[in-house]
């Protein structure tokens, strides 16, 4: 019994050894930082609980195409009351008519000048060109190659069954047929909305241009050169 005693009383006198004023400081600043860091805790378990926030809203002032110096041009209020995917169809109904006109264009400078097909004897204004060549049978071949891609194009539309008509889904993106052969679309965003911007800019000069051509032909019933 008294060795077991005498074994406990270094320890019992090392429980009584007094305590420095410095230890009890470094024991409070020990303390303050654990309540520190619980308050930190809980300021961000607060944060983490509370809801994402709302996407931004749909803004066709936003869109590719609204660049100076006219900006956003809408002076008969296409958007005015319009719903996203209303908004969506008029994007893309635009993107395709100006490549179509941009083609035209070419067409209307090069093969009224350059027609090496059936002989070279195609000297006539281009609105009446297919009248007056063998082109009625390459017609029918035109329209199914012109419908791949439209009957692809049915399905970025909202569905006519409880959804809007004539609307296009918001995840789809304007003129985008997942055709890029020479792999010329850009990855940087900002390299990405240039080259949307230049596209729809040359299709709506390229619409205006293939319409002036037209009518000047029209009117004079010559070829433009």
């Amino acid at each position: 019994m008294l060795s077991g005693a005498s074994a406990l009383l270094p320890l019992s006198g090392y429980l009584r050894k007094p305590v420095s004023a410095a230890s009890l400081d470094e024991v409070r600043k020990q303390n303050m930082r654990m309540q520190d860091s619980g308050l930190e805790l809980e300021m961000d378990d607060s944060d983490d609980s509370s809801p994402p926030p709302d996407p931004p809203k749909f803004d066709p002032k936003t869109m590719p195409g609204v660049t100076g110096p006219l900006g956003f041009f809408d002076p008969i209020g296409f958007s005015a009351d319009a719903s996203e995917g209303k908004v969506r169809f008029y994007r893309e109904v635009e993107l395709k008519h100006g490549r179509v006109a941009m083609l035209a264009s070419l067409g209307f400078l090069v093969g009224e000048n350059f027609h090496p097909l059936w002989g070279g004897e195609v000297d006539v204004p281009s609105y009446i060109a297919f009248q007056e060549t063998p082109l009625q049978p390459f017609w029918p071949a035109v329209v199914a190659l012109i419908a791949v891609p439209e009957i692809y194009s049915v399905f970025t539309f909202e569905s006519p069954v409880g959804g809007e008509r004539w609307a296009i889904r918001a995840d789809h993106e304007a003129g985008d047929f997942k055709f890029d052969p020479l792999g010329l679309k850009p990855q940087n965003p900002a390299e990405l909305l240039a080259m949307q911007n230049k596209e729809i800019n040359n299709g709506r000069l390229a619409m205006i241009a293939a319409a002036g051509m037209i009518g000047q032909e029209l009117a004079t019933g010559n070829k433009l050169f």
